[in-house]
């Protein structure tokens, strides 16, 4: 099974989570159709995201909120979207 190495933008924080590319895939598609019409608050994202999936993807991916905030961050460390610098819940929009 092909796996993605996700790493975070933090610094100090070196650590990999690798998970299987079909889940990465289908997060990451999810997350840049949603930030086409520009900035969205993450948890909008990670609930929408919720909404859009069938329950046979639901249930093979297990924890939607890892699985959202793991690709999530390794889409920031590869310039494809980036935090919006604001006051309040945390946005992301398209790099």
């Amino acid at each position: 099974m092909d796996k993605v190495a996700c790493r975070t933008p933090a610094e100090g924080r070196d650590g990999v989570t690798n998970i299987p590319a079909w889940k990465f895939d289908l997060i990451r598609g999810h997350v840049l159709d949603l930030l086409v019409d520009g900035p969205r608050v993450y948890n909008d994202v990670r609930d929408e995201i919720g909404a859009r999936l069938t329950p046979d993807e639901a249930a093979a991916l297990g924890k939607l909120g890892w699985h959202v905030i793991t690709v999530k961050l390794e889409l920031e460390v590869r310039g494809e979207i980036e935090r919006v610098k604001a006051k309040g819940p945390q946005q992301i929009k398209l790099a």
